[in-house]
């Protein structure tokens, strides 16, 4: 967003951004005491805030369900959907740029303005998601609780389709979001992939690690602690292998109480949820990150750990098909098969000569794939 936020500045496109909370340039001292987290690269002029909801959402959230922070979080985005519909008409814009699951009242105010829907779809369609979480639910029923997505209400449902439908362009952050859209929605409006950007990362940052045949190889989980990130299976493919020869750490946000995830595998190093400097950190000390997700967009952590110069294992629902040349920045497993995840490991501890050069490689990939190019073909389809 602050890539395409940052374009639409840089050629005077930008109307007005419609947030929670944030803060741009030259704010004042009040607001400047926001988290860079909720900074943008624009005038502060330009950006309308609804602060109430989301503030109440932030304080009390730390005494709620998983499942009420999630139902509390649609609530706000739907609010922040009926404001921005409501101050259209003062607006003087051509196009309005919308994000799944708060976009269905700003593009049907649209609509009766003339205005142009450009319509940006983070992740597979929840068809696909259902339907696929829907076998990891049969196949792991003790892990039900962590996924979600095959829970969501039928009103939430409905505004996710009328926001496809009302939507004069779709863009999608990889090709597996893309063909999981509906057959009638692909054939019906110009829908494309715009690759997301890899962050700028020097050399210099990328630690040089001597590889002995004797050391462990350090394996690094990313994302929310949750089977549609496929952590099962990557427990399983552990069991698996049954070796002292791997280290596993895991960075994230558990969705059980931290004991469920030591039944499954006792043997991790556990790191909550952190800055994004303090995951780059972490990825520059280990030798692989493995994310074998069974639903994504395309996450962001590829990008981020291969700009690190970390090799990935990946399925292709993770979306970064694209980034791996096979033993070169990574492998490509299928979806739900620890067995295929325990051999690349263990292929990895019998070729660990291999990870310098892999290192390097992965770095000059990331390279290829830059934020201004993504903010640019979004654009692109506005016109």
């Amino acid at each position: 967003m602050r890539a395409l936020l940052n374009e639409c500045e840089e050629k005077d496109l930008l109307e007005k951004f419609f947030t929670t909370i944030g803060k741009g340039k030259n704010t004042n001292f009040i607001l400047k005491n926001i988290s860079n987290r909720r900074a943008y690269p624009i005038p502060d002029q330009k950006i309308y805030r609804q602060w109430f909801p989301e503030i109440s959402r932030l304080l009390f959230g730390r005494y709620k369900t998983q499942k009420e922070r999630k139902n509390d979080t649609d609530k706000v985005y739907e609010k922040l959907d009926r404001k921005v519909s409501e101050n259209l008409e003062k607006l003087n814009v051509s196009c309005v740029h919308g994000y799944e699951d708060g976009a269905a009242h700003t593009f049907r105010r649209a609509k009766e303005l003339g205005i142009r829907c450009s319509y940006e779809l983070p992740i597979a369609h929840w068809a696909t998601s259902r339907r696929l979480l829907g076998k990891e639910a049969e196949r792991y029923p003790e892990w039900i609780p962590t996924l979600d997505s095959i829970s969501e209400n039928e009103e939430k449902l409905h505004r996710k389709e009328q926001e496809l439908e009302l939507a004069d362009c779709i863009s999608c952050p990889s090709e597996f979001v893309l063909q999981s859209l509906p057959e009638n929605i692909r054939n019906a409006k110009p829908c494309q992939v715009a690759h997301f950007g890899s962050p700028d990362v020097s050399d210099s940052q990328i630690e040089k690690v001597d590889q002995k045949n004797n050391q462990k190889l350090k394996i690094l989980f990313v994302g929310s602690m949750s089977q549609r990130k496929g952590l099962a299976d990557l427990f399983n493919a552990l069991k698996i292998l049954n070796t002292h020869h791997v280290s596993l750490t895991i960075v994230g946000q558990p969705a059980m109480p931290i004991s469920f995830y030591r039944a499954q595998h006792t043997d991790f190093k556990h790191i909550p949820s952190c800055s994004n400097d303090t995951v780059k950190s972490i990825m520059r000390s280990h030798d692989i990150l493995i994310l074998p997700s069974i639903v994504e967009g395309c996450a962001l952590v590829q990008l981020e750990a291969l700009s690190c110069g970390l090799p990935i294992m990946i399925t292709r629902n993770t979306g970064g098909e694209d980034f791996i040349d096979e033993k070169e920045t990574g492998f490509l497993v299928p979806t739900g098969n620890p067995e295929k995840i325990a051999e690349k490991i263990e292929w990895l501890i019998c070729n660990r000569s291999i990870l310098p050069k892999m290192k390097i490689l992965s770095k000059n990939k990331s390279t290829k794939y830059k934020w201004e190019i993504y903010a640019k073909n979004i654009l692109d389809y506005c016109k």
